[in-house]
């Protein structure tokens, strides 16, 4: 079976599919692909250790790089988010190849040709997807040169790539189609390869254009959104009004509505097709108006919900536990912390298309782990892994672990009950937002110790937090599942251990405290659906540590700067935070001025990925407790840079959504459903409190290791400004989100 996906390219038989328009016009299309199953791993475990990157779960180099008479393709196992990983995979394939990145075609995420990487998060997508690209082409360019020195008769150490071309001194040449030709790329890669040196690199380091911004711009074929198929249906969801409802009836008038083609009902699940989208949307209202629920579970009060976390059961984790030389303590401060619920937000709800043909059912999501999701619909449809397909096509939008899975579901329950026609399920804006898998709100309580010198001495940290990670494991985490007449249990909740961690990501400072316990109660009772959202627990953690330590600076009558260099061996972190307050200009002896503030904040993101330290200037309006960010300036090591671009996109991008976290959002709710149900009822940042100016200073690390970049700005920014609202107003916040007033920013005055 062909079956179409979201490509940036035409036909992988046509010689033109890989055009790369890097000045003008991306063109992205609904593409042919035949239906080859993706490589099983060709390596015994034993085979696979050491080696670098996601190849040590796929190691055999044509999962990652296959050549042929039309062209190069490079696989991934992760997906496009809109943070430039697809630019960035292209540039590194084409560096090793040595070829320009026109010539790469890319293929992302599809359980039938690509490598299993599982889910695509926690900023690895570079570091490891990356890696094993980089590691894949240079062994795949030294066999090639290889192979062509055996054809031509020659030595492979005098063979030159020029063009896209393998040529010899004697000016003989050879394709990269030809120099493959007998050449067995399925075989496993080696530990160690002959990567290009830093200092002949022409590819990585550079801002090639965004391969994925073309379409979006222009309207084109971009996201699962606009994917139609000949002979699709469009299908819409009724959701139960509260978690845990049951259906108890629907008026059967419905099914002779205007271009309905059938009311799917399997228990309490409810969902209605026709041949437009409206008439979809129609039924849809008609059967929220007239089915009956019974309902049972009741919300916690809002008001209380820390006080709630803080009496649910518990598992105890000790995350650090440090005890070195014992002093005085001159004073100890402590204080504790409180982060709402926060939805993802999504710009555009979530959407996907599936087909049941001829027994196999192919699935079209923006699901960030098409091979997590395939094994979750094999289990709820009762099918085969292999009859059953997952294709990422971007959707249009989230960090973190939004809708994209279940309406996954959704659209494979409904192309099971309407087999051979195409179904595409969008969800309402209420349904995206009410039904959403919430970042979990959060407790964190510090204590600390400083000794006569204005040392920290002793740290004590706690954090109550449930999971942030209800990925899918199994059937029972998709939601449809959960409302059959024969329902399936969700996966019992697991903490995630540190380095990466989940609530308690970030929870160990960088700083040297002779003396440290963090101490993660973890908590299994979900008061509501909650899972993955951009840094996870990091956010909070980050946001915790670095407003204290500002306290602990005031404390000490340290400047806030000189307090975080003085507890910080970290050559690489104490860089950036150099680097940070030289281009902001920061001043200790700064002359004040009323109701304006300047923060610092600091992290390296999980303790092992990209450093970040940023400076903050704004102001808060006296008459109505507005907050308005005049400037904010970050500098960034996240190792060897790929592509600059997409990297200052990604923390300026994720300074904005944090500081909207940090002032705005919290998920609004009663003891009967979530009542955040639109933007008016979930307010985000408004293109009048963007602030005024953003700068991302880069530390480039050629050679390095690639460090992941896309949630690094989460936590330092949200503590940066909590510590500029401290030093303009005099008062200090510790409960998120912080701007509950008035809202109105006038930069003119």
């Amino acid at each position: 079976m062909n079956v179409p996906i979201l490509s940036h390219s035409d036909s992988p038989v046509s010689p033109g599919r890989r055009r790369f328009l890097i000045a003008g016009s991306l063109t992205v299309s609904f593409a042919l692909f035949p239906a080859a199953k993706a490589l099983a791993q060709s390596a015994s475990p034993d085979a696979a250790k050491g080696l670098p990157g996601d190849l040590n779960g796929t190691p055999s180099l044509d999962a990652w790089i296959r050549i042929d008479e039309h062209g190069i393709t490079v696989y991934t196992g992760k997906v496009e988010l809109g943070t430039g990983v697809s630019t960035g995979f292209i540039q590194i394939a084409a560096e090793q190849l040595q070829v320009r990145p026109e010539d790469i075609h890319l293929i992302t995420a599809d359980t039938e040709l690509t490598p299993d990487e599982g889910n695509t998060t926690g900023s690895r997508s570079i570091r490891d997807s990356g890696t094993a690209i980089m590691h894949a082409a240079a062994q795949v360019r030294v066999l090639l040169l290889e192979s062509a020195a055996d054809k031509l008769g020659t030595s492979a150490e005098i063979l030159k790539i020029r063009n896209g071309m393998i040529a010899a001194p004697d000016n003989h040449t050879l394709t990269f189609g030809e120099a493959v030709s007998g050449l067995n790329l399925h075989r496993n890669a080696e530990p160690q390869s002959q990567l290009i040196a830093p200092d002949r690199q022409r590819v990585i380091g550079q801002s090639v254009p965004r391969v994925d911004i073309p379409g979006k711009v222009t309207g084109g074929e971009s996201y699962v959104q606009d994917l139609r198929l000949p002979g699709m249906l469009h299908a819409r969801v009724v959701r139960p009004p509260s978690y845990g409802a049951r259906l108890i009836s629907i008026d059967s008038a419905v099914e002779n509505m205007a271009g309905v083609a059938k009311v799917v009902r399997d228990g309490s699940y409810l969902a209605v097709v026709a041949e437009d989208e409206w008439q979809a949307i129609q039924a849809m209202r008609a059967l929220e108006r007239t089915a009956r629920w019974e309902t049972f579970v009741k919300l916690p009060t809002p008001a209380t919900i820390h006080a709630t976390l803080l009496r649910l059961p518990r598992r105890e984790i000790i995350v650090d536990d440090r005890h070195g030389p014992a002093r005085p303590a001159a004073q100890t401060l402590h204080r504790r912390f409180t982060k709402p619920y926060l939805a993802h937000g999504s710009i555009g709800p979530s959407c996907a298309v599936a087909h049941l043909d001829k027994g196999k059912m192919t699935v079209w999501t923006h699901s960030q782990g098409v091979f997590p999701l395939r094994s979750g619909l094999a289990e709820m449809l009762g099918m085969k892994p292999d009859d059953v397909r997952c294709i990422h096509a971007q959707g249009a939008g989230c960090y973190g672990h939004n809708p994209a899975d279940d309406v996954a579901a959704d659209a494979a329950l409904i192309a099971r009950a309407v087999p051979g026609r195409p179904i595409r399920v969008q969800l309402m804006r209420e349904q995206e937002q009410t039904w959403d898998l919430f970042g979990p709100a959060m407790v964190t309580d510090v204590s600390a110790s400083l000794d006569a010198t204005g040392h920290i001495i002793d740290w004590q940290y706690e954090i109550w937090s449930n999971s942030h990670n209800l990925r899918i494991a199994n059937a029972g985490r998709l939601l449809a599942a959960q409302y059959l007449a024969q329902p399936f249990t969700p996966a019992p909740p697991e903490p995630t251990r540190m380095p990466e961690g989940d609530g308690d990501r970030n929870g160990i400072p960088l700083y040297n405290f002779p003396n440290s316990n963090v101490q993660y109660h973890f908590l299994s009772d979900m008061p509501l659906r909650v899972s993955a959202q951009r840094g996870l627990g990091a956010f909070q953690n980050v946001f915790t540590i670095e407003s204290f330590m500002d306290e602990l600076a005031t404390a000490a009558h340290v400047d806030p700067v000189e307090f975080r260099l003085r507890h910080l061996d970290n050559v690489r972190g104490r860089k950036v935070i150099e680097m940070a307050a030289s281009r902001f200009g920061w001043n200790p002896k700064r002359l004040r001025r009323p109701s304006h503030g300047v923060g610092f904040s600091f992290a390296q993101y999980k303790n092992m990925m990209a450093y970040l330290a940023l400076a903050v200037e704004l102001r808060v309006v006296p008459e109505t407790g507005a907050v308005c960010i005049e400037r904010v300036v970050a500098a960034v090591d996240c190792g060897q840079i790929v592509n600059p671009d997409s990297v200052r996109n990604q923390i300026e991008g994720g300074i904005l959504q944090s500081a909207s976290w940090t002032l705005y959002e919290q998920v609004d709710y009663d003891s009967e459903r979530i009542r955040s149900f639109d933007w008016s009822t979930y307010p985000i940042m408004r293109f009048s409190e963007v602030p005024l100016k953003v700068e991302v200073h880069l530390i480039n690390q050629p050679g390095a290791p690639f460090l992941g970049t896309g949630e690094a700005s989460q936590g330092p920014t949200s503590a940066a400004v909590a510590n500029a609202i401290a030093d303009a107003t005099g008062k200090r916040l510790h409960d998120l989100p912080l701007a509950t007033g008035g809202r109105l920013c006038n930069f003119a005055t």
